[in-house]
């Protein structure tokens, strides 16, 4: 493959902001497991193939994906790591809950011996 990766220093777009859109999302998803092109991820989505650049050119801007050329086709590949934000975010949030489902089963453990001495 022929390099022309679109991949800017300082993405343009926020990585929230790019996966807000569950197409985008959808998109990420398919190129997980491959690299595609326009086309074939087009075949994929009830949207014209128009409507999938665009949204492509949202994933490159935020960096989460780039595009080589290979011959006339652009063929467009995941950036796992530019997700690293959003998994920090959502760890922060996810010891939220381990914390309240800790307290939640300390609670019913409490309250399930209290019943078991009655019974």
């Amino acid at each position: 493959m022929t390099s022309s990766n679109k991949l800017p220093q300082q993405p343009s777009t926020d990585v929230f902001a790019a996966i807000a859109h569950p197409v985008r999302r959808e998109i990420l998803d398919r190129l997980s497991e491959d690299d595609l092109t326009v086309k074939r991820l087009s075949e994929q989505f009830a949207i014209s193939r128009p409507a999938v650049s665009q949204h492509l050119a949202i994933l490159l801007e935020a960096g989460l994906v780039t595009r080589q050329t290979e011959g006339r086709q652009n063929y467009y590949h995941l950036q796992p790591d530019a997700l690293q934000e959003v998994d920090k975010w959502v760890r922060h949030y996810q010891r939220f809950w381990d914390r309240k489902l800790d307290k939640l089963g300390n609670y019913l453990q409490r309250k399930h011996g209290t019943n078991s001495d009655e019974a």
